[in-house]
């Protein structure tokens, strides 16, 4: 198989931060905070702030453990806060003990596409917006994922999973298109597996609703997706959603479970 990390680049975080000498904590948020843009003091200089968050934005690209932590911290860019810094040294804290850690890719796993996705509910406490994620696997690896602030409010909790459904569907037809081009075409429908069965009942049934009248239409082309076999949507119990980990802060155990299904490891001895 194949391991990438970034311990190196990890470490000069950790230093640019200075805390090399500061304890570790096992998960990089704290459960239930919530984060509002105006809440104490501006920072008097938010250099070191924007140097901070915008490093571990590219930490990212192998460390989605630290995706949903990133993502709450980034937006507050434009005017930081004493506890937004304080927010970010929480995630440097949470890496200084996972240095070392990486994205595993297994080989001989089966060249099969496979998504997980979720949805908080009017999560953002300044705007009441959800946050989405999803993750897309090929075969047992971790190809691509994403945590993002959907772009208007939703009436309901079924209505923020269902875009966030539809936005993991565009993405996994984009996939499907380019494993296609390379030599992988997919023979199976791709498994999106969500934990709201309402949002589901929603995206399989074609019988008009009227509960889903206020969804723009671009939402609905999952129902296409589906019709078409591109897509299925079985229901994965919330205990087993992997994607609840770009959505949600978590206790330690729940965190370092969905963290272990993510493929993200230290290195094995042999490296």
């Amino acid at each position: 198989g194949v391991f990438l990390n970034q311990h190196k680049y990890t470490q000069d975080l950790i230093a640019l931060a200075g805390l090399q000498e500061s304890s570790y904590v096992d998960t990089p948020l704290e459960l239930n905070v919530k984060y509002r843009r105006d809440e104490g003091d501006l920072l008097p200089d938010p250099t070191l702030f924007r140097q901070l968050v915008g490093s571990l934005n590219y930490l990212t690209i192998t460390r989605p453990d630290i995706s949903f932590a990133v993502q709450q911290v980034s937006q507050f860019m434009q005017t930081p806060r004493h506890l937004h810094l304080v927010a970010v040294r929480l995630i440097i804290r949470y890496l200084s003990g996972t240095s070392t850690r990486g994205l595993f890719f297994p080989s001989g796993s089966p060249i099969q596409l496979n998504a997980f996705s979720d949805s908080d509910w009017a999560g953002c406490p300044d705007t009441r917006r959800s946050v989405m994620g999803w993750c897309m696997f090929l075969g047992d690896s971790l190809i691509s994922w994403k945590s993002k602030k959907q772009d208007r409010v939703s009436k309901s909790s079924t209505e923020s999973e269902y875009r966030a459904m539809s936005t993991a569907c565009s993405k996994i037809i984009w996939l499907r298109g380019l494993l296609a081009e390379i030599g992988f075409p997919q023979s199976n429908p791709t498994p999106l597996r969500a934990d709201n069965t309402s949002a589901i009942q929603i995206a399989t049934n074609p019988v008009y609703h009227e509960r889903t009248k206020h969804i723009e239409v671009d939402c609905h082309s999952i129902r296409e997706a589906v019709d078409r076999r591109v897509i299925t949507l079985p229901h994965v119990s919330s205990d087993l959603q992997i994607a609840y980990v770009f959505t949600k802060s978590m206790a330690r155990q729940r965190h370092q479970f969905l963290v272990g299904k993510l493929m993200l490891f230290d290195p094995p001895a042999s490296i």
